[in-house]
């Protein structure tokens, strides 16, 4: 169990005697105390168990109390005494003062509660706390705890008021309360501990303070051998917890390369963790494409000094040449740290990207702590990469006078200042020159977490309501698609999908060529891990550049790692190659393929079907489970509208499925599962017209228009006001254009 003490605090009223003290409350409150110990793995030994059974069958009650408190007094680390005035004073218990290194221990208290108070006896330490600050967002924060105070902080003390304890004092004159305390550190350690009863309680002169020394022990170490499915050495993903379901290393006490706010770590081969003695059950894998185990092993003095686990892939998509990328990951803000460091180090972030089997990570500097995480950018791969694990540093453009537009992402940059600027606050308050700027560098750009903003209240898609396009999704991204090769991609699987993919549809249907890319939005929008939302893309050598290339081609799929929809072909032409575009004659029937593999759990997950799609997990293939099976459906999507359907199972196995469907008109044609994948269209042009498959999505395109400038036009700058209200009027122009040319 955790090296945590617990101590129980004796409160009692400084006259009180054993004879005041009934004997029936007492025992009542001393069987609680009993069942609170046994369920927190350290009981009293049998011996003062049964000295405790002894003593409450005693006729004399004074005798009775006298027993209960010379068996329980050995275990007291702190005495608290409340006098007739509700003032709190302590001293020093008999208890031996020792921890565990990386556990949680309990101990017993004695108090002579005075005042027959019924408030919670309260404990404060300066050695206990977090040690980190989260992130507010600021992009130059102070530094408020510093490395020093964070080393400080090596302890964890609470009381535990869970049941079957109660939260407050009983009242009694004799009480006991159970204080726990947690180490990180081994040695000798030290600690001030205060006690109260409320504001005001504390005696004058510090007397409601003890110091007590410690003696903490050292945790045992454990040396873990990890290796993949091929034999080699490896990185997994861990979550450690004992028998009392508490993790391990405690969240509390984590600073990189542990993230406090993610219940596992990341461990390599040959690498190490350190365990207090105890019972505990470890869940290790390598990613969504991996199977997920466990073991069960007790740490004591005969051992384990070693562990070892073999990863176990489900499916390797890489080796059909699709290869994974998670093109929105951040470094700082959200649940990331502000102090004692401004977010965290490429050396941690790798660990991520490893351990969650990621070939591309984007790791994107963005407002929180911008001008520390700004060093990292170089326009190249960071030196951590390896072959198949590259981690590259790009930008999105979020907590920047824009972001009210739509927060947008900005891959392949040779330079990450804007021109002229010196401040984030002198950056233009609107996206489109964002995009021209990064468009020259030769970038593949587009907007992140697409849906905020275009909430709707329906499922349909797609879907014909006016959202509000008053948030920070692909909000102006209704105006810049009309705009030649500026954007490149809109992002989904971190938002409702109804919400991203039906602005996607919309414009796809009046012939717009914008291609879908998945991502995470770490540690923001997701905080669980990375690669939560994936693009696969199809190479013949893995790059960073080729990456971009072949999402900004469209020769890819998005997926939730537990889903896969690859080799997407029209006639035999494989999406994102020979501008994704098939060419008919005249209306005909069409042959389309895919390679599906999907992985489920034979047994439902109730907690994520049973939630509203505008709750995360917003894509999970667990969503898309036919019923109490273990199938899901693969749907052929032409001009938005599912045509065709088949189901497959989801048991890991890579199946070929087929469809001919007639195309009468040119359409765009794709591939789902839904909502867990979905590839790239491929445009199957009959007779070389363009796709104008929808005139009420063209009619809805000119109405959002409208809508998005009523919320973007007052944040706008004046003296930039002029090219947008242009830019908006040329996206009304081409949407009028096209609602004339739908059929």
């Amino acid at each position: 169990m955790q090296a945590k003490a617990v101590f129980l605090v004796l409160a009692f009223a400084c006259c009180a005697t054993a004879a005041s003290v009934p004997v029936q409350p007492l025992a009542q409150q001393v069987r609680r105390l009993e069942d609170a110990m046994n369920y927190l793995g350290q009981p009293f030994p049998a011996a003062d168990h049964e000295a405790i059974n002894r003593a409450i069958a005693n006729s004399d009650e004074a005798a009775a109390v006298s027993e209960i408190e010379r068996i329980l007094d050995k275990y007291a680390l702190a005495v608290v005494d409340i006098n007739a005035e509700s003032r709190v004073k302590a001293e020093a218990g008999a208890a031996k003062p020792e921890l565990v290194e990386g556990g949680t221990r309990l101990f017993l208290v004695k108090v002579v509660n005075g005042a027959n108070v019924t408030a919670p006896l309260r404990v404060s330490s300066p050695n206990s706390g977090n040690v980190y600050i989260q992130s507010t967002g600021n992009p130059a924060p102070k530094l408020e705890l510093t490395p020093e105070k964070a080393a400080d902080r090596w302890a964890d003390i609470s009381i535990y008021d869970k049941p079957p304890m109660t939260r407050r004092l009983s009242g009694l004159a004799l009480d006991y309360r159970i204080l726990q305390v947690y180490s990180r550190d081994h040695g000798q350690r030290s600690a001030q501990i205060s006690f109260d009863v409320g504001q005001g309680s504390q005696d004058i002169g510090f007397r409601n303070d003890i110091v007590v020394l410690f003696n903490v022990l050292p945790a045992r170490p454990v040396k873990l051998h990890v290796v993949d499915e091929k034999g080699r050495p490896a990185m997994a993903s861990f979550v450690i917890r004992d028998r009392l379901n508490r993790l391990y290393p405690n969240p509390a006490k984590r600073l990189a390369p542990d993230f406090f706010f993610q219940p596992q770590i990341y461990r390599a081969d040959g690498e190490s963790i350190s365990l207090p003695e105890g019972y505990y059950t470890i869940t290790y894998t390598g990613g969504p494409e991996y199977r997920t185990h466990t073991k069960e092993l007790a740490v004591d003095d005969k051992g384990p000094a070693e562990l070892s686990f073999k990863l176990e892939r489900w499916i390797d998509p890489a080796t059909y040449g699709w290869y994974s990328g998670d093109h929105h990951v951040h470094a700082a803000g959200c649940s990331h740290y502000q102090n004692p460091t401004e977010g965290v180090l490429p050396q941690d972030m790798i660990r991520q990207i490893s351990g969650e089997r990621l070939n591309i990570g984007a790791v994107l500097t963005w407002g929180p702590d911008y001008y520390y995480q700004k060093q990292f950018f170089s326009g190249h791969d960071n030196a951590l990469s390896k072959p198949d694990e590259l981690m590259h540093y790009d930008l999105e453009v979020s907590g920047f006078p824009s972001s009210h537009a739509g927060h947008i992402v900005l891959l392949g940059l040779k330079e990450q200042d804007y021109p002229g600027t010196k401040r984030i606050e002198d950056w233009p308050t609107w996206d489109q020159p964002l995009f021209r700027w990064a468009k020259s560098q030769g970038a593949v750009v587009g907007f992140a977490h697409s849906g905020w903003g275009l909430e709707v209240m329906s499922d349909n898609l797609p879907n014909y309501e006016m959202p509000g396009f008053d948030g920070i999704g692909a909000n102006e991204y209704i105006v810049d698609v009309t705009q030649p090769d500026l954007v490149d991609f809109i992002s989904s699987v971190d938002t409702p999908y109804v919400w991203e993919l039906s602005i996607w549809y919309h414009t796809l249907d009046v012939g717009f060529r914008t291609r879908i890319a998945g991502e995470t939005d770490f540690p923001c929008i997701y905080d669980q891990r990375v690669g939560i939302g994936r693009t696969y893309t199809k190479l013949d050598n893995l790059s960073y550049p080729n990456w971009l290339a072949a999402l900004k081609a469209g020769r890819s799929y998005v997926s939730d790692g537990k889903s896969h929809l690859m080799e997407f072909k029209v006639n035999d032409s494989l999406v994102g190659t020979g501008s994704s575009e098939v060419r008919l004659s005249s209306p005909s029937k069409v042959h389309v393929q895919v390679r599906v593999a999907a992985w489920l759990d034979p047994l439902p997950d109730q907690s994520i079907r049973g939630k509203p799609y505008s709750e995360k997990p917003y894509w999970d293939v667990e969503r898309a489970r036919i019923g109490d099976t273990r199938e899901v459906p693969v749907e052929l999507v032409v001009n938005g509208e599912p045509v065709a359907r088949k189901n497959v199972a989801a048991d890991g196995q890579v199946r070929d499925v087929e469809f001919d469907v007639p195309i009468a008109k040119s359409s765009w044609v794709a591939a789902r599962i839904l909502p867990a994948a979905h590839t790239n269209p491929i445009f199957v042009l009959v007779d070389g017209k363009p796709v104008r498959a929808s005139k009420r999505s063209a009619e809805w395109c000119l109405a959002a228009v409208s809508q998005c400038w009523t919320q973007k036009a007052p944040r706008i700058r004046v003296e930039e006001l002029g090219a947008a209200r242009k830019a908006y009027d040329q996206a009304r122009d081409v949407y009028t254009k096209f609602i004339a040319e739908c059929q």
